[in-house]
């Protein structure tokens, strides 16, 4: 089985080959190293777009297809016409662009390249206009990502456990586990059964528990089966499971995003209108290096910053009860002053939410002190994404 586009076959329910198989459109998209390093005398679009792909966007990681300036393809014999678009008028980022790609379809025997560019606005010119969005998720009113510059701070339980204090709060909440190489949401909610297929649909149905609705790819794959995917692939997974899974009605749909600053955060930017961002970081200087870099990476792609949660800000020792501040303290809340965004809490290094994540209960679901840092942080979130929509609206 493949998902959409992939080449790597990975162990899923037969029901879910089903779902993946129907919302691929067909067979597998064919790798562009596929066609050898010489085509053949008669080339098509698909071929082209194929192998521009390996084409990256000047200082990013990401390709100039899934960056959306390819425009249009045209191809007869072994003579092809690229159209591209740039929102810039900056023509030394265009003639990059094209020198790579007359290097590469030559080296692949195109003949003869044509690659015309439109430049659409003036450089450095700052747009009024907001970014079009596809309409992937339509029933939901607003998506927050919780993110973080680096792995390791906690990232996925503060975003499982935020998705439990916002329901507890009445909100109607979906949980999105967008990291595909290390999906924890399965895990944090317990969740074990196969998502069931929605009737007369080429859908899932998404699983509940803990008043929430949530998918991961840990509930799709075999847990010990590593999905080696390159970018094209995670994105393309992580706007299946937004746009084919039937979420129905919902006030906010959590992300939880992977680490760092790559792929997924753009093609989430890109594809969907996000409400705000949320960056997890530890308090100590090598967190939150990494922590600075999302949030101008959010930034950058003009998504609000709702504000910084210190994860693991300190430890109380059931013994004496002294506080003791293993990885620093107060590094976060540093930070979002200098940054100028909101502080949202500290959450301390606690076994009991150790303990409640690997057993698949959140803290946030017990009445606990843990389940009430959690609820005032998740009512932050919800001040800020008001006040954020207030803005819009006046």
């Amino acid at each position: 089985m493949f998902l959409s586009g992939g080449a790597v076959p990975f162990a899923v329910g037969k029901r879910v080959q089903r779902f993946f198989c129907h919302a691929a459109g067909g067979p597998p998209r064919r790798a562009a190293n596929e066609y050898g390093d010489k085509m053949s005398d008669q080339v098509n679009a698909k071929q082209i777009e194929d192998l521009l792909r390996q084409v990256n966007y000047p200082g990013f990681t990401r390709d100039i297809v899934a960056f959306g300036v390819v425009r249009n393809i045209e191809a007869e014999g072994s003579q092809v016409t690229i159209h591209l678009e740039f929102s810039t008028k900056d023509t030394s980022i265009s003639d990059k662009v094209r020198a790579d790609i007359e290097a590469l379809l030559k080296k692949h025997g195109v003949r003869t390249v044509r690659v015309e560019a439109r430049h659409t606005s003036p450089q450095g010119a700052v747009s009024t206009e907001m970014p079009k969005h596809d309409d992937l998720v339509p029933g939901v009113k607003n998506i927050i990502a919780v993110a973080s510059g680096k792995g390791g701070v906690g990232k996925s339980t503060v975003a499982a456990n935020l998705a439990v204090a916002l329901a507890s709060l009445g909100k109607k909440v979906g949980l999105l586990d967008a990291d595909i190489h290390g999906p924890s949401v399965a895990m944090l909610l317990g969740l074990r059964d196969e998502p069931e297929p929605a009737e007369g649909m080429n859908k899932l149905k998404p699983m509940e528990a803990w008043g929430i609705k949530a998918m991961s790819m840990g509930v799709l794959v075999d847990s010990n089966t590593p999905l080696v995917w390159r970018g094209p692939m995670i994105s393309s997974a992580v706007e299946q499971l937004l746009r084919d899974v039937v979420w129905g009605e919902l006030d906010i749909l959590v992300l939880d995003m992977p680490p760092g600053t790559g792929d997924i955060q753009l093609t989430v930017a890109q594809k969907v209108r996000l409400a705000g961002a949320v960056i997890v970081t530890t308090p100590q200087e090598l967190a939150l290096i990494d922590a600075r870099k999302g949030i101008a990476m959010f930034q950058k792609v003009e998504v609000p910053v709702l504000g910084l949660v210190e994860n693991m800000s300190y430890f109380l020792c059931p013994d004496n009860g002294k506080r003791y501040e293993i990885f620093s303290s107060g590094g976060a809340r540093r930070e979002a002053l200098r940054q100028r965004v909101p502080f949202l809490g500290e959450i301390p290094l606690e076994p009991r939410i150790r303990e409640s994540a690997d057993a698949g209960r959140p803290a946030a679901a017990s009445d606990g002190p843990a389940a009430e840092i959690f609820r005032a942080i998740a009512e932050s979130v919800l001040k800020g994404i008001e006040q954020r929509t207030e803005a819009t609206q006046e």
